[in-house]
């Protein structure tokens, strides 16, 4: 299982949100500081979103990303505000990320994927699905729509699809554990390789989506607050 430490970047701070709101901001320093300390602890993959991208729709904190990008030796993936291909193309070769995720464009402009599938291949393009209450949250966690995280799996996985960041909002941000069940459902009903993101909170979380053979973990505000670092979380999931 790859562990991916997170860096949310809002008005070029490193951030966590509380439940993906905007008004509940904890503000742990400069991004391309916290990218580089969980490299140095042994992270073989970062998982970095724009959140001005996400609520705006454009690439806001684009050159805070290129600067997180140049500063680490590891690959990273990129979500926020991109909804085009025009915007694929642009994070991919203007900010050195290795694979970008999209999220809203899943949702709402689902045909979107399945080009750029074609123009950039399985391993550069990962879907993005945010669930609450059992339905697909879009543009930035701001909106809901009216397709449950399955089917919207399924479609991308139509298309081609290999990877999804699955995110519990109602954990996310929180520390109240992994939703475990969703996420193995999400990988067991779509054939997609499914990294679990939101609620992390504890070694036992880790080793409980390992169990359930799961391609990989966002690491959030457990490893910002020192909970463990990514170095134990590692060990952990060797064992």
């Amino acid at each position: 299982m790859i562990l991916f430490p997170a860096v949310d970047i809002l008005n070029g701070r490193s951030v966590r949100l509380l439940y993906g709101e905007f008004n509940k901001v904890t503000d742990y320093g400069l991004p391309v500081e916290m990218a580089v300390k969980w490299e140095s602890q042994g992270a073989e993959f970062l998982h970095v979103v724009d959140l001005d991208g996400a609520k705006s729709g454009f690439g806001v904190n684009s050159a805070v990303v290129r600067d997180v990008a140049k500063a680490v030796r590891i690959p990273v993936q990129l979500g926020g505000g991109i909804r085009t291909l025009d915007d694929i193309s642009a994070r991919l070769t203007e900010t050195g990320v290795s694979r970008v995720v999209l999220g809203t464009a899943c949702c709402i402009n689902p045909e979107l994927i399945a080009e750029a599938i074609k123009q950039f291949g399985p391993e550069r393009i990962v879907a993005g699905i945010d669930a609450k209450n059992g339905l697909v949250s879009v543009k930035g966690w701001t909106a809901e729509s009216d397709v449950t995280p399955i089917s919207l799996g399924k479609k991308m996985r139509s298309f081609g699809v290999k990877y999804v960041v699955y995110t519990d909002i109602g954990r996310d941000g929180a520390l109240t554990g992994a939703n475990v069940a969703a996420c193995a459902e999400m990988a067991r009903e779509t054939g997609l390789f499914c990294i679990a993101s939101g609620g992390v909170a504890a070694l036992s979380d880790l080793a409980a989506l390992k169990k359930q053979n799961l391609y990989g973990a966002i690491l959030g505000r457990a490893i910002y607050e020192g909970k463990f670092s990514v170095r134990q979380a590692l060990d952990a999931i060797k064992e």
